[in-house]
């Protein structure tokens, strides 16, 4: 029973839609129950966007603030990620729920091409929301889209700016992005190993190529994550039923590759959060 494999769960996003999927969890009352019947499931980590009545992402503290109360009642010990990704908001609108002081929260560290438009990351960006991660004890979950951002957070960690050791998320399958290729797969590891040893990793793949990642991931002994924001899809022909019935899965090829499911208490232990 060693290495256990942390799943998180990106219960929503910024662009999947009741019209998509009518599992998507969009209100604050829904993500919170689909969260929980995630976390009854296995999942460790809550991957959290917020939206509005309109559906549209945003990054509104107080609708932040709310679903963070939510989970922390009716998930004790789930370690919740906020996103600070761009689709929510503009520069430094995107780190405002920061101060709430969550478990961790994302970082992308450098920019790269999304399907139909430039993910902006500036450095001076990057630099702000990695101090203001610093300066509230939060653990940035480093999201790589593509190898240099990789090199992009080993640098940051050298310049005191993130706290080692990393945990980085490697991202694939993104239209326009880096798709989702083994031997890729595989030198992302090897580089973050040889540039950041004792970092820890999670493997994410887009659409179809979420299961493809969650298996490679867990064959390789690092973390995976699942969830609806990533992929609504159960396969060619059906719709996912739920965040819970994708993290089941992960969980059945755990056992298939006898990783233990990590527990909330070994999640935060694994990744040096502090214990509830």
């Amino acid at each position: 029973m060693s290495n256990p494999c942390i799943i998180c769960v990106a219960i929503t996003g910024s662009l999947p839609r009741k019209e998509n999927n009518p599992a998507v969890p969009i209100t604050i009352e829904e993500q919170v129950e689909s969260t929980q019947a995630a976390f009854e499931a296995g999942a460790t980590i809550a991957h959290c966007h917020v939206r509005n009545d309109d559906q549209t992402p945003t990054s509104d503290p107080e609708k932040f603030a709310r679903l963070l109360e939510g989970l922390r009642k009716h998930c004790p010990g789930m370690i919740v990620q906020l996103s600070t990704g761009g689709r929510s908001g503009a520069d430094r609108e995107r780190g405002g729920m920061l101060p709430l002081k969550p478990d961790m929260a994302s970082l992308s560290v450098g920019s790269n091409n999304f399907p139909t438009r430039v993910y902006e990351n500036a450095p001076d960006l990057v630099d702000w929301l990695a101090s203001e991660m610093l300066n509230h004890d939060i653990k940035p979950e480093i999201e790589a889209f593509d190898l240099s951002h990789i090199h992009q957070a080993v640098n940051l960690m050298k310049q005191g700016k993130i706290k080692a050791p990393l945990y980085v998320q490697f991202v694939m399958g993104v239209k326009n992005a880096m798709p989702a290729d083994k031997p890729t797969f595989d030198f992302y590891i090897e580089t973050l190993e040889r540039l950041a040893p004792g970092s820890q990793w999670c493997g994410a793949g887009v659409g179809a190529n979420q299961l493809v990642l969650n298996e490679w991931s867990i064959a390789a002994g690092g973390h995976t994550r699942t969830g609806l924001e990533d992929n609504v899809r159960w396969d060619k022909e059906r719709l996912a039923p739920s965040n819970a019935a994708l993290v089941e899965r992960v969980a059945a090829l755990c056992e298939k590759h006898e990783r233990p499911v990590a527990t909330w208490q070994q999640a935060r232990e694994i990744l040096g959060l502090k214990a509830v």
